[in-house]
């Protein structure tokens, strides 16, 4: 019990300091004004195999998401047909997972560390992948470079989609709270 308390007191100790070292860059005097992540999406597309391939087992990517990310994805479907991309109603287009406070930051943590290095040619974070409030969407083409997936455990490559919101209401801060977390931009 004492040892988990010290590991609690020692994360929220870290959270403690990146707010007060944004507080002070940012010139804020309410340290709850200071800019947080609300949240992280972790998404992948499954429509296109389960109209061109005719897939209906998607058993592999969930299990694979859900070591990526730690929390069980929900299956998104189609609300309507679409014929000229051969989608119907009810099929699965999507596996989403939400990530909120510290399931978000350690993901954040792993993926601005780990990850983000092991991307072939990686050059930056372009400033087009955000919003007007600098909210972003990072999308990758392959989802196996994270480190808890084995290589053979990947049997059908395909992209992942990260999408990161923050509850800053300047885009500037918003940026300022994506450089303090590792984030690389041009």
């Amino acid at each position: 019990m004492i040892k988990s308390a010290k590991i609690k007191n020692e994360k929220t100790s870290a959270r403690e300091t990146l707010g007060l070292e944004l507080q002070k860059k940012l010139g804020i005097k309410n340290i709850n004004a200071i800019p947080k992540i609300n949240k992280v999406i972790v998404a992948i597309g499954i429509g296109s195999l389960a109209t061109r391939k005719w897939l209906k087992d998607f058993d592999e990517f969930e299990k694979n998401l859900m070591k990526i990310t730690w929390q069980k994805p929900r299956m998104i479907k189609s609300r309507k047909s679409i014929s000229n991309f051969k989608l119907r109603e009810d099929m699965p287009v999507m596996l989403q997972t939400t990530l909120r406070g510290r399931r978000a930051s350690d993901f954040l943590d792993r993926f601005t560390k780990l990850v983000l290095p092991r991307i072939r040619d990686f050059s930056w974070i372009s400033e087009k992948s955000f919003d007007g409030k600098w909210n972003i969407s990072i999308w990758i083409p392959n989802y196996n470079i994270f480190p808890e997936l084995n290589v053979d455990e990947v049997v059908t490559p395909i992209g992942i989609q990260i999408t990161i919101t923050m509850t800053g209401n300047k885009s500037a801060e918003n940026r300022i709270l994506l450089e303090s977390l590792w984030f690389m931009f041009k």
